[in-house]
């Protein structure tokens, strides 16, 4: 059972008839005037959703984002046609009852009332293949009558002997709908780098020189025998690291838009017209 609960859940989800196809989406959720019982939804049907029919919830089970309502899918889509405006008249809604109610797959009972949401009265009618037969055996009977049974047409009941042929033709367009998001996030990544740096280093080397008439003064300079020490500071080069920021790219987003061809298949329906009991043939 379809509660207030459900409503902001309802909004857009997918709609399947009883026999699970697709029918589309839900476009309005209309509620009972004490506001405690959903009672009918609107379903986005047609083409691209540009119809919008008026279903009853009686009997339907929500889950999982899914409507399935007790109808098929041609009796929704082929239900009277009442302006989506906020509030259901109680004729309006005793149309779409009766419609429900007169059509296979339809169930007994229902609620009618007024409706901005909808007042709770049930009320009860009987289901079954026999009283939809009898239903559009009446139907039918009452259509007969009110069109005359010579020369019906868009023209009138009988004001011409011409008939007219109607087709369906496809008008298809494109809307923009939102197919993926893409961002762009920065994050830092941590990473060893190995550089090779010359670095030197000083060593000692013991040189020995001959006394020669040159460096004798130097040689004998000082006492003849004595004790002293001679020190040499040895230095070498250290690798030192320091690490600055700088700013390599740039990076955004852009977007282009590609062009392709799609293949949209529809069902169209057209009249044809027969010519019964015709003796010879006619230009």
């Amino acid at each position: 059972m379809i509660t207030t609960n459900d409503i902001d859940a309802l909004a857009k989800a997918k709609v399947v008839d009883r026999d699970g196809d697709k029918v589309g989406s839900v476009g309005q959720v209309y509620v009972s005037d004490d506001g405690a019982q959903p009672l009918f939804v609107t379903v986005n049907t047609g083409l691209f959703g540009t119809h919008e029919s008026f279903v009853p919830l009686r009997s339907a089970d929500f889950s999982d984002g899914e409507l399935r309502v007790a109808y098929d899918k041609a009796t929704i889509k082929n239900a009277p046609n009442v302006d989506a405006d906020g509030s259901i008249s109680d004729d309006e809604q005793g149309s779409i009852f009766d419609y429900y109610d007169g059509h296979a797959g339809g169930t007994a009972s229902g609620t009618r009332g007024s409706t901005t949401g909808l007042t709770d009265a049930d009320r009860s009618t009987t289901t079954g293949l026999d009283r939809d037969a009898s239903l559009d055996r009446d139907a039918t009977r009452d259509l007969d009558t009110d069109r005359g049974t010579v020369g019906h047409d868009t023209s009138g009941p009988t004001t011409d002997d011409a008939m007219t042929r109607s087709e369906e033709r496809l008008r298809v367009g494109t809307q923009q709908v939102e197919t993926d998001r893409v961002r762009l996030r920065k994050h830092v990544v941590t990473e060893q780098q190995t550089v090779t740096v010359p670095v030197s280093h000083e060593e000692v080397r013991l040189e020995r020189e001959p006394i020669t008439e040159a460096n004798r003064g130097d040689a004998l300079d000082g006492p003849d025998l004595s004790e002293e020490e001679h020190e040499v500071v040895l230095t070498e080069e250290r690798p030192v690291v320091q690490k600055e920021t700088v700013p390599v790219e740039r990076v955004r987003l852009d977007t282009d838009t590609v062009t392709e061809q799609q293949r949209v298949t529809e069902d169209v329906a057209h009249e044809e017209i027969d010519v019964d009991g015709a003796d010879r043939s006619t230009r």
